[in-house]
């Protein structure tokens, strides 16, 4: 029985691994400029340093000691930041998780032009919705390039300089109290039960595969019909693995069994 016990770990610790290789082969060769690469598992260089919005010089091991809400933004956007950060301040004023106790949230400017002051500033509109006591525990960073590159590069956040402005992505990223990155949640806005699993996950140091990565290998955008198509060879040929790993696990089970 001990050894059925251990096939049927192994199994399922299989049939993981496959889920995640489908995810990573749809990223694997292709330059992104804009865009997020996710580093699930990995853990966000602790060290590297930042100015808060009281001028003092902090470090995320400073500052990371609970499950954490990683936004990157600019102060000057004129399309996704600021919804960005209303949608967040929307879904934590609709969490039953407590900010300041059971997570914290950490905003950090990829805008080198960015300042304390205007961290100050940009925070006042969007913690309208949190107690003054919790207000605290939403953090906005500015710093200096190579921290910023630092940080962006290990979490995968591709950002690109458009004139004045800049081209980036609509996310945020939980990491545990490790500074583990656990989870990616894409867009402007997010459901309440989406965020507390994530925290909840990020608590526990479990890392998930978001659910948009893989809804995004087995279906392709077409911009001429503003549509979604199926892949068939695609998933046919993942299907075929799992369908032989399953025979080959059905196979050992019987001899051991015999």
């Amino acid at each position: 029985m001990k050894k059925l016990g251990f096939i049927i770990i192994i199994s399922l610790v299989s049939f993981r691994l496959c889920a995640q290789e489908m995810v990573k082969s749809d990223t694997q060769g292709k330059v992104i400029e804009v865009g997020i690469i996710e580093a699930l598992g990995d853990t966000i260089p602790l060290d590297t340093w930042f100015l808060n919005e009281q001028n003092d010089t902090v470090t995320l091991r400073q500052l990371i000691n609970k499950p954490t809400i990683l936004l990157f933004v600019y102060f000057d956007c004129p399309n996704l930041c600021s919804p960005l950060m209303d949608g967040v301040a929307d879904v934590i004023s609709k969490t039953d998780l407590q900010l300041g106790t059971d997570y914290q949230i950490i905003t950090i400017s990829f805008n080198t032009k960015d300042t304390p002051e205007k961290a100050r500033e940009k925070k006042v509109n969007f913690v309208q919705k949190i107690s003054k006591e919790n207000q605290k525990h939403w953090m906005y960073l500015t710093g200096i390039q190579e921290n910023i590159t630092t940080i962006t590069d290990a979490v995968g956040y591709k950002y690109k300089a458009q004139g004045l402005d800049f081209a980036h992505a609509s996310a945020i990223i939980i990491l545990s109290p490790q500074g583990k990155i656990t989870r990616y949640l894409y867009g402007l806005s997010f459901l309440p039960f989406d965020l507390k699993m994530a925290i909840i996950e990020a608590q526990k140091g479990i890392a998930r595969p978001t659910i948009n990565r893989i809804l995004e290998y087995c279906f392709a955008y077409n911009p001429a019909s503003k549509t979604y198509t199926i892949q068939i060879t695609r998933i046919l040929g993942s299907f075929i693995i799992v369908i032989a790993l399953i025979i080959f696990i059905i196979l050992i089970i019987k001899k051991k069994i015999n």
